[in-house]
């Protein structure tokens, strides 16, 4: 934990729910052994309840588009299995609180909170008005005014203080923080190996001038048959975690990653973009499919 950052209580959950499985085959690839499929189930009023969460979420002060808060509610709400949704990155709040609206709504969590609260990285730089502030109290703050601070669990570490003594699964990673490549690359490579079958990742800002979350996302998971449906939600990068038949999914991702690897050299120095390379870097840009997708057809897609 770091100095400075008031203790809190880990987050006490209650019996998690029970898990449905199937036994899929109808997209089954000749010659594979049947797999165990995790079905992605829609929970009751969640489109409705989606814009109640972001009534509560949106004066938060964060870098959060509706569109990306509406996804990460779905993916909090829809994710199979048991395990925790971690955020690696959580400013003030904004995404913590639409995620502990879920929490709150489906019982589904913890919502573990993991920030150093210091504007440690270049992005939040300009927000550090003291070598020495801090954005904890006001974090805890809002999420006490939204009424879920009893579903997060909270840490003012850094991610890689956490990563070390992690062992708990993961039905939902969420990760938006440091934007240079090795910290993103370091907050993959530390939690994914906790991450459920059929959980998801996402990666927040993966469509800004940022080198670690587009590299992450095109090395580490459009490029690995590890994972199956994927793509773009605005800025935010996303996949399924399907370490049985990702392979079935390989395709789609190849097409996903043909027009996202483009943006790797444009961002791989971690430099602000200028004149016309900048505008190249929109036009690549522009060849990402990124709008919110309809629920019913998203799960579809992940029911496959």
């Amino acid at each position: 934990m770091c100095k400075g950052c008031p203790s809190r209580q880990p987050f006490a959950s209650g019996p998690e729910p029970k898990l449905t499985i199937y036994i899929g085959s109808a997209t089954k690839p000749p010659g594979r052994r049947r797999t165990f499929l995790i079905p992605v189930q829609i929970p009751p009023g969640l489109e409705a309840f989606l814009d109640e969460a972001w009534l509560a979420a949106k004066d938060v002060p964060g870098f959060l588009t509706e569109s990306e808060a509406r996804f990460l509610g779905m993916m909090a709400a829809c994710a199979p299995g048991s395990g925790a949704i971690v955020e690696i990155g959580s400013f003030k709040g904004k995404s913590t609180v639409m995620l502990g609206k879920v929490a709150q709504r489906y019982g589904v969590g913890p919502v573990v909170a993991i920030d150093p609260h210091n504007f440690n990285n270049p992005e939040l730089k300009e927000h550090r008005s003291a070598p020495g502030a801090t954005s904890y109290n006001e974090f805890l703050k809002n999420i006490e005014n939204a009424g879920v601070s009893q579903f997060i669990e909270t840490h003012c570490a850094f991610s890689t203080d956490v990563a070390r003594s992690w062992n708990r699964p993961i039905r939902f990673l969420w990760i938006d923080g440091d934007h240079g490549y090795p910290v993103a690359k370091s907050d993959f490579d530390g939690f994914t190996p906790h991450l459920i079958p059929h959980g998801f990742v996402a990666l927040h800002d993966a469509l800004h001038e940022f080198s670690g979350p587009i590299r992450v996302f095109v090395e580490d998971v459009l490029r690995s048959d590890s994972f199956g449906p994927a793509g773009f939600v605005n800025s935010i990068a996303w996949s399924q975690f399907r370490p049985q038949d990702g392979a079935t999914f390989r395709d789609v991702r190849a097409g996903i990653e043909l027009r996202a690897s483009r943006l790797l050299p444009f961002v791989a120095d971690n430099q602000p973009l200028h004149g016309l390379r900048k505008i190249r870097y929109k036009v690549a840009r522009s060849r990402v499919p990124r709008s919110l997708p309809a629920l019913s057809n998203w799960v579809k897609l992940l029911n496959q």
